[in-house]
This record gives C-alpha cells, sequence and structure tokens, in this order.
C-alpha cells in the first residue's frame, strides 16, 4: 500500500495540526480494505484495491474463530500519517497444554510495505516476542522471519519444516505439483496422457503401487467421525490442538472454501476386528493430488496406518499424496518407495512458558494440518 500524501489544514489560530502518532494496535474490520491493498502489494506484487472475495475471506478467517478476541486476534502498525504500513495477520487457537487451556495465535502473513514500513514492521515483531507469548506458531515462515523468531526467542522445529510427497503415479504426478506454477500442466489432457504412460510404468516397476496393512483398511469417514478418533489419539502428546467441537466445525467451514485443493474429505483405519485404529483428513482432487492435513493413530499402529493411507489414496487414483511431516509418523512414513522430502518453510515457535518450549523440542507435540495454515485460500488463492 503507497503512503497517501495529505495537505495539512491549518488552526484558526495558524498553527497547523500534527501528525498522528505512529504506533500498534489490534487490527478491526475497518482496516480490511487497507489489509487487502497490503496483501496485494506484498505477495501478489500489484498495487490495487482488494476484491470483495478476499475481502470477506479476510473478516471470515481473521475475525470468525469461536476464541476470536482483540488481544488473540491481527495487529497492525500505523505511521505518522496513520496509514497501515505493516500488520501481521493471526488466528486463535485453543491448546491443550500439559493439562491446561491456552489460546495460541498462528500467524498466517506478516506483511511490510517496503522500506517505510521497516520501522513498524521491527515495533509488530516485538509485540510477538517469546516472553508475551503462551503459544505463537507459523508454519510456513520465510528464512528472514525464521531469523527474527529465534532472534526473539522462539525456535524452529526441523522436522515439522519438511513436506512428505509419496507419488503413485509418477509423470501425472510431476505434471500435477509442476502445474502449481504452470497451470497448462495440469491440464486434464495432459495428465491424462501421463497417467496412460504412467499405466505401463507401473507393470515395469510395481513399487511404485503401495503395499496396504494386512488386516487393515481405510474406509469413508464423515467429518465428525474424524473428531471422534482424534479426541483419543491426540491424548499420547502433551502439547496438542483442542478441537472443542464450536472450533473443529468453524475450522472445517473455513478450511471447505479451498476448493483451489479440492473437496475436504477424511477416512479411517480399521482392523479386522473392527476396532479403528486412526484416521486422516484431507483434500482430493481427482485423479490428481491428495493434500493430507492430519494423520492420527494409536501409539504403536502408525506402519499400519500409514500403509492402509498409501494403499488406499492409490486405489482411488490420485496420483501424489503430500502432508506435513510429523515426528511420530517419520518411521513408518519413510518406509515408503516412491517418497521424497522437500523444505516446505520454516516451522516456527514462541512460548513464554518452560514445559511448552521442551514438549516441542522433545517432539511431545501435535500440530499441524488444521492446526496451522495448510487449509488457508491464501496460500493458493486470489
Amino acid at each position: 500500500m503507497g503512503i497517501e500524501l495529505r495537505e495539512i489544514a491549518p488552526h484558526s489560530a495558524g498553527m497547523v495540526e500534527p501528525p498522528c502518532p505512529a504506533g500498534t494496535r489490534a487490527m478491526t474490520r475497518g482496516d480490511i480494505p487497507a489489509i487487502g491493498r497490503l496483501f496485494n502489494k506484498v505477495f501478489r506484487r500489484r498495487d490495487r484495491a482488494a476484491g470483495q472475495d478476499l475481502g470477506r475471506y479476510i473478516e471470515t478467517v481473521f475475525f470468525g474463530s469461536p476464541f476470536y478476541a482483540p488481544e488473540q486476534g491481527s495487529i497492525v502498525h500505523e505511521n505518522g500519517t496513520g496509514d497501515i504500513d505493516s500488520a501481521i495477520l493471526s488466528v486463535p487457537m485453543e491448546f491443550d497444554a500439559s493439562g491446561r487451556r491456552i489460546v495460541a495465535r498462528l500467524l498466517c502473513a506478516f506483511m511490510v510495505d517496503g522500506k517505510g514500513g521497516a520501522a513498524g514492521a521491527a515495533r509488530l515483531a516485538r509485540t510477538v516476542r517469546a516472553a508475551r507469548q503462551d503459544l505463537c506458531f507459523s508454519d510456513s515462515a520465510s528464512p528472514v522471519s525464521a531469523d527474527h523468531c529465534v532472534v526473539g526467542g522462539g525456535y524452529i522445529l526441523p522436522i515439522q519444516s519438511l513436506e512428505w510427497q509419496r507419488f503413485f503415479r509418477p509423470l501425472a504426478a510431476a505434471a500435477v505439483i509442476a502445474g502449481r506454477r504452470m497451470p497448462i500442466l495440469r491440464a486434464r489432457v495432459v495428465v491424462g496422457a501421463l497417467r496412460l504412460i504412467d499405466r505401463v510404468l507401473r507393470r515395469w516397476s510395481p513399487s511404485s503401487k503401495p503395499t496396504g496393512a494386512r488386516g487393515c483398511q481405510a474406509k469413508t469417514a464423515s467429518l465428525d467421525e474424524f473428531l471422534r478418533c482424534a479426541a483419543p489419539m491426540l491424548e499420547r502428546f502433551s502439547i496438542r490442538p483442542t478441537w472443542s467441537k464450536s472450533e473443529f466445525d468453524w475450522l472445517v467451514n473455513v478450511a471447505s472454501m479451498n476448493k483451489n485443493l479440492g473437496a475436504l474429505q477424511s477416512r479411517k483405519v480399521i482392523r479386522e476386528d473392527g476396532r479403528t485404529i486412526g484416521a486422516f483428513l484431507f483434500f482430493g482432487k481427482s485423479k490428481g493430488l491428495a493434500s493430507i492435513l492430519n494423520v492420527l493413530c494409536e501409539e504403536g499402529s502408525e506402519a499400519d496406518v500409514t500403509a492402509a493411507m498409501f494403499a488406499c489414496l492409490d486405489e482411488e487414483g490420485y496420483a501424489v499424496a503430500l502432508g506435513m511431516a510429523q515426528p511420530f509418523l517419520m518411521k513408518a512414513i519413510s518406509r515408503q518407495r516412491w517418497l521424497c522430502f522437500r523444505h516446505r518453510g520454516y516451522f516456527c515457535m514462541v512460548t513464554r512458558h518452560a514445559d511448552v518450549k521442551e514438549a516441542a523440542l522433545c517432539n511431545d507435540i501435535y500440530i499441524g494440518g488444521l492446526a496451522s495454515e495448510s487449509w488457508s485460500r491464501l496460500l493458493t488463492d486470489f
């Protein structure tokens, strides 16, 4: 957003009105047009007003959470002329931290209007230092933001900073992934032709087809069923999202708005005796990409649940599946053939609580998927 030049109106006594004092404050709904324009300028490299769709989305995501309060929400910085020159957009989320409830803040975007916003950005950064936060995190921080996080008393979760990719139909998968930057590559005719070649390659190289877990099967489940499965499976972690019914329903609602990633759906993994040992939540685009948000399981069932998940996604015809790496799943995930890891952005955290920091650094934390920014349209749209 450019700096607006204003005339300074003289007072009747001949004095000029002093400039407004610069400072930080909570974002209000009245700031949405300025925030939308700043988002366009910083992330889309176009200095123009935000469309109605972006404005509505900003209001829904950053003012709609059941735990929203001004002190838990987004922050803006106004310069001396009253214009917003930098902002941090955040979503409050409730977590269970060793038996006590805390409201964490998911940082979704740190926006600075060029060099003119540098001073404001520094002031904003000081507001999210560890000494002031119960829990504050970002799952897609840039190297510069990650450095600021560490300077402010935070730390980086290296495993959650990775993304795994499991290829089922390698040529079609390459087109689908590259198509996120070059849309023509994910055209139906291109992907369809590559899938025909993949069919031949899969006969020559059967290892691209995942092997399911003996005695286990993944079955379609409702989102409510996923939530019922998740609650007891999350208890193994000292730090975990609470996912009350109201918050889970709200998160599912805003996640479902991301049509670019496909339909939001879930599966549960069931043993032959009828016992549910795991569940996963994902976006799926038919014959294309399966974006895994959350994978949960009973302790000790990681290998069976991930094997059943990959076999299910392969049978449903997806070309590739990807998701955030999680420490408790690394051994099971790494058994897969045709799987690789890539850096997805730094997962940064700050907290003033020593027990929360210790649990996170010891991998005694569940975070990511719905409890992160992975579902946001700000990453894939507008």
